[in-house]
């Protein structure tokens, strides 16, 4: 039997000394039988007597004694048991030899506290021996009143004085007036009254018991509930010198009902400090205090402030604190995970409140900027052709600051519910992805693990661990988490795991991924273990892990060698650069090469273009619009060309130039290899003014999909995923393409010139591979290739062609220069030849073309009908 020293102490600001009047957990509004049993040993059985505790006792003073903060048993050596009947022994060994045995046990609605003394050598002797008792939940100075009908009560000390008939004595308490303490001594009076002694355990300490809570268990973190009934509580904390477990009964209250101080001797396993109390007790919400465990330490704000479980599940509307509940139960039957290979993705990124708060959305208003919403839209996301979507962070944030900066990881922020509390957002966000996933749509969360907010659950708990304290002023916050110290990159992983279990989520985005790498001094690893960790857990192996390098404390992002084993996508921001430079006249022909044949130069590394995740606009920086129609020195770093002119015009030219290369940049974005990620508005022209501050991004707009521009470029970016499909051994490889699949061409039929600043041309045949059983005639090898060229240049490009056989010929599916809704073709426009075996293509100035070779057997009607009329190009 395990033997170890034992501390109690509770407090609380309802029952403190001299004043118990607010509280609904007073002892003078609870009823308390004690019932005393002679079992076995010497002299006469009395029979049982019952007493009451009076309704009426106004106050309680100190015993006499009793130290002002009790530490009862800190110094005193005893065991605890529990049995299967859920049982608990204590074992004291006592200043006069032998042991007293203290057994609790729940029987239905009551508490049983039997008291054993038959090992005291006391007991062989003529005379009486009497049991003290009271009990308390403050500190032992602080008794509970009890107005016993007895004259054995001490009505002073509000103790009482039972004679032991035998060697054991019970006591019967009602389960409501649980958590408290018995405390007793024993006091020895000879027959002839000549000899009298006090008996407390070795130490001289009285001996106390908790009944209604115990010990508990140090896993798993935060609040859980076990299969006897109880409540247990687990919290890590390595440097605080005390944890205090505080209950409310009310949510409004600003006080605890009830304080807790866990001992370190009973309560503390290891640096987990631990207790258990009956799930039946009537409190509602919980939180903690820790001394110490703050960089301000002896702070009394800090010292006083009730901290939020890192851990728990929910958080309580007005208290900030954790619910005593379990997370609401939901029935996940027949919810069909899509599972999608990685390179067929087409993702939509976008914020869940702005997605549906405008009133243009037309949802009722409880509904609107919820989870709930997004269900409601889900049509616009499978009309775009999207088959994934990346929410901004849902976790609990800085409202001040925005989503990215999280102060809790296990739990949707409520304000996502429909009815703004905790419990509505659980639902509304599982409804919500059960919906999306019988779309065929997966849901991806962007998390942030590598900083809080400032008041996050983890501040102040133990900063040490946690956080990087000492490196704060490098990495320029004081809240930077120590993300691979043990038990950050434990919580981490759990709270993944979480989402995963308990929310059906298919995949994270980790924002400020180059941060991951960090080690606990602040030095880069090269083999971190949290990213790791990530990459071989088992509940994780089926989720798309993607580590993305944006800072959101607005420091520039690094290009880095992310440790990935084969499984980390990363967000490319390297396309997005040479995307940007190229369309504006400024990039090198090999960068936008690279970047069609998914970066080769980043993931030619074991994993292939599919961890590519490609992107021209995001939620920070500029919007599509805005990168096409601002470019101050303000916002050098965006890499934008205003098209002329900056910011709002009615000039014809720049708005056709602009919309020709927002046309550009979707029609690059989607015929690369690699995963195409779409940003919310872009495809309506949301604007932000030219501001690339995200505070500055709007609601969506749900009438501007209405508009001229939202109807053709909603159109243009289904088309565009429908295409990927088509040509999906050439456009959603989850490979790179073999050198004899592509071919490069030049202006006027040269070799690119792949060094060259001052070129602005590129076009590529791409060949498409015939399956083994098909026919091996040149048509058909021919069938499905694709020529697509790029001209950045503001002058127009005449374009040869590859020649292909009498019975194959070139349809144009895309040319962003002419008009809507000419400008692209899932049938194809017939390319007339010159001359036998010579096609010449015309490309406007800051265009691109998209060719495809069929057999002339399957071509749509003849060029010469109405509807294949040559669509004129705008006028530059």
């Amino acid at each position: 039997m395990a033997t170890f020293p034992l501390s109690f102490v509770l407090r609380s600001h309802c029952l403190s000394c001299g004043d118990i009047r607010s509280s609904s957990k007073s002892v003078a509004a609870a009823r308390c039988n004690y019932l005393r049993r002679v079992t076995g040993g010497f002299g006469k059985m009395d029979g049982e007597r019952s007493l009451v505790c009076g309704d009426d006792a106004k106050e309680s003073t100190s015993g006499s004694h009793q130290n002002n903060r009790l530490r009862v048993l800190a110094t005193s050596r005893f065991s605890v048991v529990q049995s299967a009947k859920k049982v608990l022994s204590y074992r004291f060994l006592t200043e006069v030899g032998g042991h007293v045995k203290v057994l609790i046990e729940r029987k239905n609605n009551k508490y049983g506290v039997n008291v054993d003394v038959s090992s005291l050598q006391l007991l062989g002797h003529k005379g009486e021996l009497v049991m003290v008792w009271g009990i308390f939940r403050s500190d032992s100075s602080c008794y509970m009143p009890l107005d016993f009908l007895s004259s054995s009560v001490d009505r002073k000390s509000k103790t009482t004085d039972t004679p032991l008939r035998g060697p054991a004595v019970e006591l019967d308490f009602e389960a409501n007036l649980a958590p408290f303490y018995v405390s007793f001594w024993l006091k020895y009076r000879s027959s002839g009254g000549s000899q009298s002694l006090e008996v407390r355990t070795h130490r001289k300490t009285n001996f106390c018991v908790p009944v209604g809570f115990s010990s508990g268990y140090p896993a798993p973190l935060g609040l859980s509930f076990p299969a006897d009934g109880s409540m247990n509580f687990a919290l890590f904390s390595r440097s605080a010198e005390s944890v205090v477990l505080c209950l409310y009964d009310d949510t409004m209250k600003p006080k605890p009902a009830l304080e807790i101080e866990l001992d370190p001797y009973v309560n503390r396993s290891g640096d987990i400090w631990h207790a258990s109390i009956d799930s039946d007790i009537p409190f509602m919400s919980y939180g903690y205090r820790c001394k110490g465990g703050g960089q301000e330490k002896g702070d009394k704000h800090v010292v006083d402030k009730i901290l939020l479980d890192p851990y728990a599940k929910v958080i309580g509307d007005f208290s900030g604190l954790g619910q005593l509940c379990k997370e609401p139960a939901f029935d996940w039957a027949g919810d069909p995970r899509p599972c999608l290979p990685i390179e067929k993705l087409v993702v939509y990124r976008l914020n869940v409140m702005r997605f549906t708060k405008d009133r243009s959305s037309n949802l009722p208003n409880d509904i609107s900027g919820t989870f709930s919403g997004i269900a409601k839209k889900f049509k616009h996301l499978k009309d775009l052709g999207v088959n994934a979507i990346l929410l901004e962070p849902i976790l609990p944030f800085d409202e001040q600051k925005g989503p990215y900066f999280p102060y809790h990881f296990f739990s949707p922020m409520k304000l996502y519910g429909p009815s703004g509390n905790p419990m509505s957002a659980f639902k509304s966000m599982k409804e919500m992805v059960q919906r999306l996933h019988a779309s065929g749509i997966e849901i991806f969360l962007e998390v942030v693990f590598t900083h809080t907010a400032e008041g996050g659950a983890l501040n102040e708990i133990d900063d040490s661990s946690y956080y990087h304290v000492k490196e704060s002023e490098v990495l320029g916050t004081r809240y930077a988490l120590n993300c691979n110290y043990p038990i950050v990159q434990h919580m981490i992983l759990d709270s993944l795991r979480h989402w995963v279990i308990e929310f059906h989520i298919d995949g994270f985005c980790f924002i400020n991924a180059s941060s991951l790498l960090r080690g606990f001094h602040g030095e880069n690893l090269s083999r971190p273990p949290l990213v790791e960790a990530v990459a071989f857990d088992p509940i994780l192996s089926k989720c798309k892990i993607i580590a993305d390098y944006w800072d959101p404390h607005g420091t520039v992002s690094e290009d880095i060698r992310f440790p990935h084993w084969k499984r980390w996508a990363e967000v490319n921001t390297n396309f997005c650069t040479d995307v940007r430079n190229f369309l504006r006249g400024e990039g090198l022909l090999s960068n936008l090469a690279t970047r069609l044949c998914g970066s080769g130069d980043k993931f030619l590394d074991g994993r292939g273009p599919a961890f590519s995740f490609n992107f021209i606009a995001r939620n920070s920086g500029l919007s599509l619009v805005d990168l096409v129609s601002f470019s101050s020195s303000e916002l050098a770093s965006e890499l934008s060309w205003n098209c002329g002119e900056e910011g709002a015009t009615n000039k014809p030219t720049v708005l056709g130039r602009r919309l020709k290369q927002i046309r550009n940049f979707l029609f690059i974005l989607f015929v690369s290899l690699g995963v195409p990620v779409l940003n919310m508005g872009d495809e309506c022209g949301q604007s932000s003014g030219g501001s690339a501050s995200y505070s500055d991004r709007r609601p969506f707009d749900w009438n501007a999909l209405r508009t001229g521009f939202g109807i053709q470029t909603t159109e243009f970016i289904s088309f565009l995923s429908s295409l990927r499909k088509r040509h999906s051994d050439l456009l959603q490889n989850r490979n790179f393409l073999k050198e004899e699949n592509i071919e490069w061409h030049g202006s006027e039929q040269s070799a690119p010139s792949w060094e060259d600043p001052s070129s602005k041309f590129l076009a590529m045949t791409l060949k498409a591979e015939m399956e083994g059983s098909q026919s091996n005639s040149e048509s058909s090898c021919l069938s499905g290739n694709l020529f697509v060229a790029f001209n950045a240049a503001d002058k127009s490009e005449s374009v040869i062609l590859p020649s292909l056989p009498p019975e194959m010929a070139w349809l144009r599916l895309v040319d962003t220069a002419l008009l809507y809704p000419g400008f692209f073709s899932m049938d194809g426009d017939p390319v007339l030849e010159q001359m036998p075996g010579l096609v010449i293509y015309e490309m406007k100035s800051h265009s691109c073309v998209l060719f495809e070779a069929r057999n002339a057997s399957v071509f749509p009607p003849a060029p010469n009908t109405p509807h294949h009329h040559p669509t004129p190009a705008p006028k530059e």
